[in-house]
């Protein structure tokens, strides 16, 4: 159980995460949600026109009505350009996170920034772990996760589908971040 709900919007030296807004629907389309290479590794489906970005953002707001938590879009916080996405997904008092950002974001740092603020307002929120998934081919973001403080847990051998990639189902590695058995901080990412 959260000690509070996740707060709308969490800013970082040059991001601003915050809740995504039906104005949104048009930038999160064009920007990464209908790029495959963007998509390559997630868990959805591209994004294949804007009635498929607005379904997400409906259940964006479904999921903060729910939980208390849910996606963020990423902006630049001069410039207010969208960058990416990403966000806590509740089970319990353990949350899942992942990240993604437009092509011309990649390799700037904004992934490992935006999931070290993730990091820090889930524990904030009282969050017990974190956990997160990706594509064993996925090394930038594995990059990411272990820069920020995650562990490897497990190698899940064909057990989900990537469905930008291909039908049938993948191996997938499994990281966590537990706040109970940390006493320092997380590493800045």
């Amino acid at each position: 159980m959260l000690l509070r709900p996740a707060p709308d919007v969490i800013e970082t030296a040059r991001l601003r995460l915050r809740r995504p807004l039906s104005s949104d629907a048009r930038q999160i389309f064009t920007r990464y949600a209908s790029d495959p290479d963007v998509t390559r590794y997630m868990s959805f489906r591209c994004h294949r026109s804007l009635a498929d970005t607005t379904m997400f953002i409906d259940f964006s707001n479904i999921e903060w009505a729910a939980n208390g938590c849910g996606p963020y879009v990423v902006v630049l916080r001069d410039s207010d350009i969208l960058l990416g996405g990403t966000g806590l997904t509740l089970q319990e008092d353990e949350a899942e996170t992942g990240y993604l950002f437009a092509r011309d974001a990649w390799g700037l740092g904004y992934a490992s920034e935006s999931l070290a603020a993730i990091v820090e307002m889930a524990r904030s929120i009282g969050v017990r772990a974190l956990h997160a998934h990706c594509h064993p081919d996925h090394r930038a973001s594995i990059r990411v996760l272990e820069k920020c403080g995650f562990t490897f847990e497990h190698r899940a051998k064909a057990a989900h589908v990537f469905p930008n990639l291909d039908s049938v189902k993948q191996d997938v590695l499994s990281y966590i971040l537990s706040f109970e058995r940390r006493t320092e901080p997380s590493p800045p990412c």
